[in-house]
């Protein structure tokens, strides 16, 4: 067999895409090419890879077999490259991450100097909602992903980056004392929550059922920014994740409300798929982040620890 890298590169793209027109238009050749390419790898076996039925092309079993092989041959080159940079002091390449919206407010600060040191890497990250990142993850595009609630179904490796603790909070428009209240306190006060699914809503439903709190919800919305906006303009309190609140809690539009078992405790953890073969970029970035994750901690979150 004579088939190249290149087209190797096409075949898993067609795969990928199910469409030569789509393939064609994300390698950036024209269809012609595209279908050329397709037919000279295909002569190369005597057992079909595609059918076309009407104008959609379908992928047979054996295609599907000899996709796995390509992507794998290409992840092989890929880095190969990779280190042959990195070996020069020039890592190139993508890293690929997915994050749950509230860890908006963590994962630049994770990356940040990694990124200056390696200007060459081109970063794509994808923020989305808990069961998106999730998806991602198990379909194998991305590097890594970063959750606060460790995944049940899929296996991950992992590494605990830093504390996520979740407070009860109010605006700053009512007087609370400053002894702790009892749980009775939600009985009193209509609360906002997140959305069914998500990570902080997973940890806070946990904690209530494992207390029994008499919490009354009054709303769900759909992302911590806005359950924080709610919570400033007076639509009730919330129990929420301190990160992305430092500006807030400092310019006095959100307060603590001391509320006996509270902050409730969860850890942010970047994780990977179990048996995942890493790219020279992320395992460098894994290395960067084991050596430096303490510094980061302590330049970047040590505000919080005051609360």
């Amino acid at each position: 067999m004579n088939y190249t890298l290149n087209q190797l590169q096409i075949f898993l793209k067609i795969v990928q895409t199910e469409s030569v027109t789509k393939a064609s238009e994300e390698l950036h050749l024209t269809q012609p090419a595209v279908s050329i390419q397709l037919k000279n790898f295909q002569n190369q076996f005597d057992i079909p890879l595609t059918e076309v039925v009407g104008r959609k092309i379908y992928i047979t079993d054996f295609g599907k077999e000899v996709a796995l092989a390509a992507e794998k041959i290409i992840n092989e080159v890929n880095t190969l490259n990779y280190k042959k940079l990195a070996y020069k002091g020039k890592l190139t390449g993508k890293l690929k991450i997915s994050i749950v919206s509230t860890a908006k407010y963590v994962m630049p600060y994770f990356l940040a100097d990694f990124l200056k040191l390696y200007p060459g890497i081109e970063l794509q990250m994808d923020v989305t909602n808990k069961s998106g990142v999730l998806e991602s993850l198990e379909k194998n595009e991305v590097d890594f992903a970063l959750v606060s609630v460790l995944p049940e179904t899929i296996q991950t490796n992992h590494i605990e980056l830093l504390k996520n603790q979740l407070y009860v909070l109010d605006n700053t428009e009512t007087t609370y004392k400053k002894q702790q209240y009892s749980s009775s306190f939600f009985e009193k006060i209509p609360m906002i929550y997140r959305e069914k699914g998500s990570g902080t809503r997973i940890v806070l439903e946990r904690y209530i059922n494992q207390h029994n709190l008499p919490v009354v919800k009054k709303m769900e919305l759909t992302s911590n920014e806005a359950v924080k906006q709610a919570v400033i303009a007076g639509l009730g309190a919330s129990i929420m994740p301190i990160i992305g609140l430092k500006n807030e809690l400092q310019n006095k539009e959100l307060q603590i409300i001391p509320v006996k078992g509270f902050p409730i405790e969860s850890n942010w953890n970047i994780i990977w798929l179990k048996d995942k073969k890493l790219s020279a970029v992320a395992a460098s970035y894994l290395e960067y982040i084991n050596q430096e994750k303490n510094r980061i901690i302590k330049e970047k979150f040590g505000w919080y620890e005051g609360y």
